[in-house]
């Protein structure tokens, strides 16, 4: 058991390709928890140890790895830097005490980065950045520095510099004490060396300046003392940036390269002395209830990650922000069940390492507890604690899927479950109106990875399509009409004799059914019968087969026979009353448009806007969120089904986008000419 002091959970996030698990893997090897250096590019990484990651190397889902360090046990969060897959990176800011940014001196800050900058500033946790593959071609730690601070404000604050760049890198200097250590490529940790190397000398200086300035603008009395000439000794210096990290005052940054081994001891030590504890994470948000981080106070624990294992079952992690959780005990989730927890353990990437009890701010897994998902707050019998869920990013792609084997039905539909309990930013729904089942996630990549996986761990195949766009019909005048319906076939026969006025109703107002009989011209009995017969025409369409909405139909008058005339008499006549009035309603196609908010680097902007009016959309408005601009325009639906794929070729993958249904609008002459041509197609291949 290691107290929750000693306990540092570190979260690595960052745009894809910024180095995370390499940073990871090269902190797993110098602290002995493996013998070699784990490599993505070659297949050996702990931590992105599924086939489909090992296929595409890159990090798909978050993996957590606990390491030991002088008696303190971090727990290392690697996350996805892919936009695809950057709902978990939002799971694990929920579990650490840190974010630390990843952030590559070859390709500086970008746009995966800002995003999950400003989702660690709203769960409230403190920052850091380390500067990663300064040993590579192009790297360069003056103009990385910079775009920190451009875009991140003067907050950003070296703790740590380079000495040497690109093949010339050799070590780091430490800013607050000078010291320097320069590093082989083969001994896990640095050299120190005996003093700075000229070339180093004035960076460090200056940088030690930057640094100070940084400290002492967080306290009045130091700055006045500053002012004076007086600077503050290295331990307070130590101790304001400690403080500042917890108040958000202050964002310290290292340096690092990974396959040398450069500042990945350093990393280990900083997270140690620096970075916060449980203890002094912020209350994570909550919808009910207070806690406080106390060892042996009551369970409050929030579930941020569901792996589904067709072996295992599935598999919660959780983090414990108060009490200690013990093997076999009976907590209560939020929805009012009680669970056990039978099979305790901690993850480090597949493997699993089995405990007896989970003390406060630590990270564990729990297996085959029925009931717990993905979101669900674990607590004392009692108590009232709800820990709010994470605010996850919305779909924005989808995919219409069929089994290729028909048996296989019921086993896709429990697969597709399993998939949306481990990851809630998918989204299954089936559409009656298309009789499709369309699955919903974050791009394309996303989508094709979350088949893989189900074909891989339940067997099921499937084919895909782009989902039929739910058009929609509706009138522009107005008309009445008979509606007869009259069968005689010896005995008893059928009659029955409707008269309804049609109108158009404003967008977006539905369908409306107004009974203006009088004097019994329809029973009363038989009036619901032809407002059914009217719907289900309706639902039928007019024009191209697509449900037609915004209209009013008025039955006014009629006629009846007192032996022959039941409910499917009349509503045989509602359906042939829309059937004659149809041709003098003047209908037209309705198509579904959304509202697309774009966020992209600011030398993409006229490419993107050029292509939302190619896409016959409208631009509503342009803003700025710190480096990024942000579009909002309303497109129709039909041009945005792959508009993930369009994206990111665009901006070479720095754009990211959220899309919403908005409303119906009339289809151009034009397109709706090709929609109602296609249906006709469709229904004769019928």
């Amino acid at each position: 058991m290691v107290a929750p002091d000693r306990i540092r959970n570190v979260a690595l996030v960052g745009h894809g390709g910024s180095g995370k698990t390499s940073l990871a893997e090269a902190l797993l090897y110098v602290a002995g928890v493996t013998t070699r250096l784990g490599s993505v590019d070659s297949g050996t990484s702990l931590l992105d140890h599924e086939p489909e990651e090992q296929e595409r190397k890159i990090s798909l889902s978050l993996a957590v790895a606990p390491i030991d360090w002088n008696g303190y046990k971090i727990n290392l969060i690697d996350t996805p830097g892919y936009a695809d897959f950057s709902g978990d990176a939002r799971a694990a800011l929920r579990a650490a005490d840190l974010a630390l940014f990843a952030v590559s001196a070859v390709d500086g800050v970008e746009v995966g980065t800002e995003l999950m900058w400003r989702a660690a500033a709203e769960e409230g946790i403190p920052r850091a950045v380390i500067i990663t593959k300064l040993d590579r071609e192009r790297a360069s730690f003056h103009r990385t520095l910079e775009q920190l601070r451009e875009v991140f404000g003067k907050r950003i604050a070296p703790v740590q510099v380079p000495v040497g760049e690109e093949s010339g890198l050799a070590g780091l200097a430490r800013v607050v004490s000078g010291r320097v250590y320069l590093y082989d490529g083969q001994s896990k940790t640095g050299r120190l060396a005996e003093e700075p190397p000229a070339e180093a000398a004035d960076l460090i200086e200056q940088t030690h300046t930057a640094l100070v300035e940084s400290v002492v603008e967080t306290d009045e009395e130091m700055l006045e003392r500053y002012f004076e000439g007086i600077e503050p000794e290295p331990e307070v210096i130590v101790r304001k940036v400690h403080q500042g990290m917890l108040e958000g005052e202050i964002f310290p940054v290292l340096v690092s390269a990974a396959p040398k081994l450069v500042g990945v001891d350093t990393l280990a030590e900083f997270l140690v002395d620096f970075a916060p504890s449980p203890l002094e994470r912020p209350t994570p948000p909550l919808e009910s209830g207070t806690l406080e981080p106390k060892p042996d106070g009551p369970v409050a624990a929030f579930v941020f990650k569901t792996v589904s294992d067709p072996f295992v079952g599935r598999i919660s992690l959780f983090r414990v922000y108060s009490g200690t959780v013990r093997q076999d005990d009976t907590l209560e989730t939020d929805a009012g069940s009680s669970v056990r927890m039978h099979n305790l353990f901690h993850l480090r990437g597949k493997e699993h390492l089995d405990t007896k009890e989970v003390v406060c701010g630590d990270i564990a897994a729990v297996a085959k507890v029925e009931g717990v998902f993905t979101g669900t707050t674990l607590r004392s019998p009692g108590s009232d604690v709800v820990i709010a869920p994470v605010p996850y990013p919305r779909p924005v792609m989808e995919l219409a899927i069929t089994p290729r084997s028909n048996q296989d039905e019921d086993k896709l539909s429990a697969a597709l479950q399993r998939m949306i309990e481990e990851d809630p930013t998918l989204a299954v729904e089936r559409r009656s109106e298309t009789n499709e089942t369309v699955l919903a996630g974050l791009g394309d990549v996303h989508l094709d990875v979350t088949l893989q996986r189900i074909a891989r761990k339940y067997g099921v195949e499937v084919e895909t399509s782009l989902p039929k766009i739910p058009y929609r019909e509706t009138i522009t005048a107005s008309a009445e009409a008979e509606g007869k319906h009259k069968k005689q076939t010896g005995g008893r026969g059928q009659f029955g004799v409707a008269y309804v006025r049609f109108a158009p109703r404003p967008r977006g107002s539905g369908y409306e059914f107004i009974d203006s009989i009088k004097g019994g011209a329809i029973p009363r009995q038989f009036i619901p019968a032809v407002d059914k017969g009217i719907q289900e025409a309706l639902e039928r369409g007019i024009l191209a087969g697509y449900p037609v909405t915004d209209i009013s139909a008025e039955v006014f008058d009629g006629k009846y026979h007192s032996v022959d005339s039941d409910e499917l008499s009349f509503r045989m006549a509602g359906i042939a009353a829309v059937r004659a009035a149809a041709p003098n309603l003047k209908p037209v196609l309705l198509e579904p448009i959304v509202r697309l908010v774009v966020r992209i680097p600011e030398e993409y902007t006229g490419d993107v806007m050029g292509d939302i009016n190619a896409k016959r959309g409208r631009v509503l408005g342009m803003d700025t969120e710190g480096s990024l601009r942000v579009i909002t325009a309303e497109v129709p639906m039909a041009e945005v089904q792959r508009y993930a794929v369009d994206l990111r070729s665009m901006t070479s993958g720095r754009g990211t986008f959220e899309v919403a249904f908005d409303h119906y609008e009339e289809v151009p002459p034009q397109e709706a000419h090709k929609v109602i041509a296609a249906a006709g197609k469709e229904g004769e291949g019928q």
